[in-house]
């Protein structure tokens, strides 16, 4: 098992890329199902996660690989002519929660899909009842049983349906089923990242009618068939605002490269409250340090709002910012087990509830910590970049679902940071 091992103390300076974005990849590579046909996807980001989305692929019958070389970075995808077998087997789906992404693609196409159902995870509950919810809408018919979700019908069915709660993968399950429905399909209270507005101009390209992607409503006007696509990913917005956090905690000056500044709206206002200078430049943003950061108030909410995702990074700022600052997390149950390892290296954080009360110290220090999740074990990387002596980060895995190579990112600007074998 591989650890992390920082030497904290070098400021960050120069330009970085920021890889393809893993939220939008695993819809799009779900997609794929929609058509008969080869489908070609770019800047899709090395990650464990499109690793397993595509074993799911395979399993079903689909080819599908990741090219090597210079085109590692390609995906192709090509369904039929053989059978497809619509099932998501448990072994796969316990290991990433977005494999039930197939659900919509595979009950709209193939009229059957009986996929595992993911269970709970580390940061919280997420059950999939609206996805189910909004396919019983849509005509399925829905049964549970050893803990398999089996959907069937003869041709999904346009209705109106609105969405008890916000729900990102929802969306996209339903509105992805949606698509071969007879008829329109309007649905409400829907998610609105850029995720949702890039996977809706996919299914477009392959043919789809959809409209309002990225508000809260969307149209869906069901076709016969769709044909496979060639397409270049969006950029990750949560990896860019990770590097952003990097360059601003170390009183910094990087230049984060094909970084879309709208996507990060609500995290560039905090990253300048905290007295950061962030500008867009060159295709991408800057972002620089000041020597103290301010203390600022946080709440995550859906987008547009604060991103959770950006919670346990922007956490590690406000350790060694001038000030207290309240961080309140409204969007996962369970989301603060990075708290008790940036105590560990000197952080005073308190927890009651969904509430975070930080008080910034003078200085962090090293100290062996273990990772319990994707972002905490970003933040606890970004914790050792700021601390004084050296930072053990361990269980990495869960960084390797969400971030291609940070190690590499953050050493070509600076950063004495190596990964080792434990």
């Amino acid at each position: 098992m591989d650890q992390i091992i920082v030497r904290g103390g070098n400021t960050l300076r120069g330009e970085v890329e920021v890889s393809g974005a893993k939220n939008a990849a695993l819809p799009i590579l779900a997609s794929a199902l929609l058509a008969d046909g080869e489908a070609i996807f770019r800047n899709v980001p090395d990650l464990v996660d499109v690793a397993t989305m595509l074993k799911v692929l395979n399993v079903m019958g689909c080819e599908a690989e990741r090219l090597t070389g210079k085109n590692k970075h390609v995906c192709r995808i090509k369904v039929g002519p053989g059978p497809i077998n619509p099932e998501a087997p448990y072994d796969l789906v316990k290991t990433m929660r977005a494999s039930v992404l197939v659900l919509g693609p595979l009950a709209a196409r193939f009229g059957r899909a009986r996929v595992s159902l993911p269970g709970g995870c580390a940061i919280g509950a997420r059950p999939i009842d609206q996805h189910l919810k909004g396919l019983r809408a849509l005509g399925a018919d829905i049964v549970l049983e050893e803990g398999y979700v089996e959907a069937r019908c003869k041709r999904l069915r346009g209705a109106t349906f609105a969405f008890d709660m916000i729900t990102v993968t929802g969306t996209e399950n339903v509105m992805m089923a949606a698509v071969l429905a007879k008829g329109r399909t309007v649905l409400e209270n829907c998610a609105r990242e850029p995720e949702i507005e890039e996977l809706a101009k996919v299914l477009n390209k392959m043919g789809a009618r959809i409209s309002g992607a990225g508000t809260g409503v969307i149209t869906i006007d069901g076709v016969d068939s769709l044909k496979p696509v060639d397409h270049a990913i969006l950029p990750d917005r949560i990896e860019a605002g990770t590097l952003l956090a990097a360059a601003a905690i170390t009183g910094g000056d990087v230049l984060v490269k094909h970084a879309v500044p709208e996507h990060l709206d609500a995290v560039i206002q905090k990253l300048r409250e905290a007295g950061c200078e962030v500008r867009a430049e060159n295709g991408g943003i800057r972002c620089r340090g000041p020597k103290q950061l301010n203390a600022v108030d946080i709440q995550t909410r859906e987008h547009p709002g604060f991103p959770t995702d950006m919670q346990a990074q922007l956490m590690v700022m406000m350790t060694v910012a001038k000030g207290t600052s309240v961080i309140s997390e409204n969007i996962f149950e369970n989301r603060f087990m990075h708290v008790p390892e940036l105590n560990r290296m000197g952080a005073d954080i308190k927890v009651q509830a969904h509430t975070a009360v930080v008080k910034g110290v003078e200085r962090l220090s090293g100290a062996p910590v273990m990772a319990t999740d994707l972002r905490a074990s970003a933040s606890l990387i970004l914790a050792g970049l700021r601390a004084e002596g050296r930072t053990v980060v361990s269980r990495v895995y869960h960084l390797d679902r969400g971030y291609e190579r940070l190690e590499r990112k953050l050493r070509s600007l600076g950063a004495d940071i190596r990964r080792v074998k434990a």
